[in-house]
């Protein structure tokens, strides 16, 4: 899903030549907007929540992030899965699901993209980088 906002078709001075200059993104990369007025990053919206622009441009994430929350979910499922809110190194939270075991999955830990998409809900899928050190009391 793209949006392209009025300053980049004026930009390519009414042509298509402006647009087609963009490098394809890849099909396992997430994208995010990005206010033009106050930089805020966001994921999937169609106005700034700060300042309520609609001038956003599309940007490539580098799909690291942190897992601020994690639940899990027994409903409208044949199993239990996990609900995680991620913060991305570019300044957005995003909805989505960490792979791995349910319990093993905490507040803090690294996860990165992966190329896998939720097939039911659509939502982006994440790895965790590295199993952190957890003391067993």
């Amino acid at each position: 899903m793209y949006h392209h906002s009025a300053s980049v078709v004026r930009q390519g001075s009414g042509s298509a030549a402006g647009l087609l200059e963009a490098p394809a993104p890849a099909s396992d990369a997430m994208q995010f907007q990005r206010c033009t007025w106050c930089g805020t990053a966001m994921y999937h919206r169609l106005l700034c929540p700060v300042c309520q622009g609609s001038d956003l441009r599309t940007e490539r994430s580098e799909g690291v992030g942190i897992v601020r929350h994690s639940s899990v979910v027994h409903r409208n499922t044949p199993a239990a899965r996990n609900v995680s809110m991620i913060e991305m190194a570019e300044g957005f939270v995003v909805r989505g699901r960490v792979m791995g075991p349910l319990i093993g999955i905490h507040s803090g830990d690294r996860v990165r993209l992966s190329a896998a998409k939720d097939p039911v809900r659509g939502e982006p899928v994440f790895q965790l980088i590295d199993e952190p050190y957890r003391a067993w009391s």
